[in-house]
This record gives C-alpha cells, sequence and structure tokens, in this order.
C-alpha cells in the first residue's frame, strides 16, 4: 500500500517533497581542514584562529577565541565548522564562522556555494547528526569520504531554504531568552540565600545598637535572635544500607531505596529508580525515612540533596536530616546548600571522601526562630517555583523546536 502523499516522492534520505532536490554534501560546498597552531606566529591581530574548545559556547555562530594569526587565504564567513576527531564529533559541536576565520588541524570547515543557505544547512546538519557518517572503529573522525557523500535534502530555492533557517532561528531565540533568563532567576537565589541565611544587617529584625548582635562559630555577627546550634542538635542523621543483592527475595518490592545519582536535579524526590521489598529492608541497615527527610549525600558527590515526598530508604551513600521539633525541613534544605565547601572540609577517605554522622552533628550553623525559618524558606522556595517554571517552559521550547525541525527539514510542511 502507497502512503506517499500526493506531491511527495520517496528517495535515499526518506520522503521529501517532489520539486526538492537530493544533493551529496561534496556537489555544493568546499571542504578545508585545518593546520597546527604550531605553523603559525599568534598575534594580537589578524584572523581569527579556532580550537575544538571554541567551539564549546553552544551558539549557531562562534564567539571570540583568544588567537589570532596572519594568513592569507581564510575560510569565509559564514561557513560551517566542526570536529573532524574525537569524542567532540559525537557532541554534534557544529557552528558557522562569524567572520573569516581560520581553524585548527582537529577542525574541518565546509564553504557552501552562494545558491545554498548556510543556516539551512547548519541546522540540517546538527539535526540529521555528523555523529551518524564518522568513522568509529577506534577514535571517532571525519574525513572526505565521509562528507563528500553525505545526503541532504534541499528545497528549489535558497528563499524557502532561508525561510526555514528564520523560523528555527526563531526558536533558538525564545530557547537563549529562557536559558537567560533561568540564569538571571538563579544568581538572584544565589544572592537571595546569601543575604537570607546569614543575617548580617537589620533587613530582618529591629535592631537598635551592637548590644542585639552576637558571634556564631564562624566569627560572623549574627542578631541575637537567632541562635548558634549545632546541626545534630536541630536535626536527626539517619544513615543508609543496601540489602545484599544476592538475595532476589530483597529485591523489587515496593519500598524507595535511593542512590547518590538520584539526588541533586530536583528539589523533591518521589520515586527511587530501585525498590526493596520490606524483607530487604530488615535485612539491611536501611531505615524508612519520612515525608520532608532532606536526603544528604555523603559521598561520591557530597552535598548533593534533596526533600523526600514519599516515604523511602536510601543506600550507604547518604547521611539524611530529619528536621526536629520547631524547626523547618524547607529552611534546612536551603541551609544545607550553603555548607558543601563545609561538609568537604570535614570529610576524609583515602579511596574517596566520606563525611561522617559525628562530623555533620558537630557542624555549627546560625538558625533563626521557627517564623523566621518559615519566612526565608517561603521566599526562597517562591524563586525555585519561578525557575521550575522557567525550567519546563525551556524544555517545551526545545522539544518544539526539534518537532519543527522534524518537519521543516524534511518538507512536511512548506513556509513558501
Amino acid at each position: 500500500m502507497n502512503n506517499i502523499p500526493v506531491g511527495y516522492i520517496q528517495t535515499e534520505v526518506g520522503v521529501i517533497p517532489k520539486d526538492w532536490e537530493v544533493k551529496k554534501l561534496g556537489d555544493f560546498s568546499l571542504i578545508r581542514s585545518g593546520e597546527s597552531p604550531s605553523k603559525f606566529k599568534m598575534d594580537k591581530i589578524g584572523i581569527p584562529y579556532y580550537k575544538v574548545e571554541q567551539l564549546n559556547n553552544g551558539n549557531k555562530y562562534t564567539a571570540e577565541t583568544p588567537y589570532q594569526i596572519q594568513i592569507s587565504d581564510p575560510v569565509k564567513k559564514g561557513s560551517i565548522v566542526f570536529p573532524k576527531r574525537g569524542a567532540s564529533i559525537m557532541l554534534n559541536k557544529i557552528r558557522i564562522f562569524s567572520t573569516d576565520s581560520y581553524l585548527d588541524t582537529n577542525l574541518m570547515a565546509l564553504t557552501l556555494d552562494n545558491s545554498i543557505e548556510s543556516e539551512f544547512v547548519f541546522y540540517a546538519l546538527s539535526y540529521f547528526g555528523l555523529d551518524k557518517i564518522a568513522d568509529t572503529t577506534s577514535i571517532p573522525q571525519i574525513n572526505n569520504k565521509h562528507i563528500n557523500p553525505f545526503l541532504l535534502s534541499l528545497p528549489p530555492t535558497k528563499a524557502e531554504q532561508t525561510a526555514i533557517a528564520t523560523a528555527l532561528s526563531d526558536a533558538d531565540a525564545l530557547i537563549s531568552s529562557l536559558e537567560k533568563l533561568i540564569a538571571k532567576k538563579r544568581l538572584i537565589k544565589q544572592g537571595a540565600m546569601q543575604e537570607l541565611l546569614n543575617v548580617r544587617t537589620t533587613d530582618l529584625f529591629d535592631l537598635n545598637d551592637d548590644a542585639d548582635l552576637k558571634k556564631n562559630g564562624s566569627g560572623n555577627k549574627v542578631t541575637s535572635k537567632w541562635e548558634v546550634r549545632k546541626l545534630g542538635e536541630i536535626a536527626e542523621i539517619v544513615g543508609g544500607g543496601t540489602p545484599s543483592t544476592h538475595v532476589s527475595q530483597y529485591w523489587n518490592g515496593t519500598i524507595n531505596w535511593f542512590t547518590p545519582t538520584e539526588i541533586g536535579i530536583h528539589k523533591y524526590t518521589y520515586e527511587s529508580q530501585r525498590k526493596i521489598t520490606k524483607e530487604g529492608l530488615s535485612n539491611c541497615s536501611a531505615r524508612i525515612l519520612p515525608i520532608g527527610t532532606i536526603l544528604l549525600t555523603s559521598r561520591a558527590g557530597i552535598g548533593d540533596l534533596s526533600i523526600l515526598m514519599k516515604e523511602g530508604c536510601t543506600n550507604q551513600g547518604f547521611q539524611s536530616l530529619i528536621a526536629k521539633e520547631g524547626h523547618s525541613n524547607e529552611y534546612l534544605y536551603y541551609l544545607m546548600q550553603t555548607l558543601k565547601n563545609v561538609l568537604l572540609q570535614n570529610a576524609s577517605g583515602s579511596t574517596f571522601l566520606e563525611i561522617s554522622p559525628n562530623k555533620i552533628k558537630q557542624i555549627e550553623v546560625s538558625i533563626p526562630c521557627h517564623e523566621e525559618q518559615i519566612r526565608i524558606a517561603s521566599i526562597l522556595s517562591d524563586i525555585d517555583s519561578e525557575i521550575a517554571t522557567l525550567e519546563t517552559k525551556l524544555g517545551k521550547a526545545r522539544k518544539i523546536k526539534l518537532g519543527m525541525m522534524q518537519e521543516l527539514l524534511t518538507g512536511k510542511i512548506r513556509l513558501v
């Protein structure tokens, strides 16, 4: 049964519009490889010279490079540049030269015919992936024998190519604006944490003189309405454990069992990747932790945090904190974020660093009354919620762009 829509044809690269053309990349591009920087005298003026690491900016166009050389035949502005060997190929680090430039021996550049829109080819290569044609028998590498026969489907006019590239550029602009806004919000949160969790001013309390100030364990002045306490006084510290992996009856149960690799990305944690049985729990040192527990990694990534939102337990890579009565677990979560360096300083171990429960219990912190803890946590939580909302929008924008690439670069949707 023929499912090809009217006006479309089956080709080597899939179903495309009849008026599109399938071409080899080598038929409409000049391929150039770079040379080692040892051949040139680096100067403060001249043509920008790029190495693989200068393609890490994540933008479509190349950013500034600290290297300049004198050369009479640079690669033209608008050429597409990408790594031709090593792991960077698999990361799809494809860029467009923003000015006449030259390149390192580990890079390759494509200068396209004037009839071809370079941004369209950039998006096409980014979507279809040069990593798929790389020789990966040892070290991944791309050379002319891979590039010349690489097939791309092209709209019949440069105007249509440009229209597609413009639509995808608009999607990139939205993604970039969201990324910048998230970065700005994170800086705001960092500043808010510095001010709210390390009280040095009268912003939170009405103080008249230094009589209302005292010093905490770090020598910083805090208000007398704040207390200097040890972590062991405000939270119960609980370790974890692992049932024997050789006993099948201990595994694939219904009890959440977390490992450090699952912690630190999100503020709240609900479900573990692996689960244990009641029998497994009773045959290891882990214990059920209540909702609201601060899961704190104590080895192999010390200081990663998350708030437990469903009862569960952890392996031995944790020293989790259960806030005691009169103390906010949300406040404790944010407070612990500021203590990562302190945790690392108190860690020890010859094979890998680990911090013991006794060391955690002895760490001194400055804390306000319960009501103030709730107010501070609420402010920081609101900022986190804003960041989470923006991250959700960013995820959707990236999915929309991916869908647009699939539709536009195959001609399923036409813009002209």
